[in-house]
């Protein structure tokens, strides 16, 4: 007997037509679902840091500076007639700059 047929008469009939499905799983998990969760985790930190003085994005595009930060709104500035606007805390999709280089 030749060594694949030993190894496909040694695992039983329902693992070999079932092991594609668990490697396609585990692949989706590794490609897909993992980076997802590391993004989520480093958008949660994002907006956890946020504080008076950044500058931020909203989903929307919008660009302000953060003057106050409530549980769950942020009240922006926004360029040029600095207007005065309150947006939900998940809008902020990014923060624009960082602390100043030392």
């Amino acid at each position: 007997m030749t060594p694949n047929l030993l190894l496909a008469a040694a695992l039983p009939p329902g693992l070999v037509t079932f092991l594609p499905f668990v490697v396609i799983i585990a692949v989706f998990y590794l490609l897909l679902i993992r980076p997802q969760q590391a993004r989520q985790k480093q958008w949660q930190q994002m907006l956890h840091n946020l504080k008076p003085g950044d500058r931020v994005t909203t989903s929307g595009g919008i660009r302000g500076t953060i003057l106050s930060i409530k549980d769950d709104a942020i009240q922006l500035r926004v360029p040029p007639d600095n207007i005065k606007m309150e947006v939900v805390k998940s809008a902020i999709a990014s923060v624009t700059t960082d602390e100043p280089a030392k």
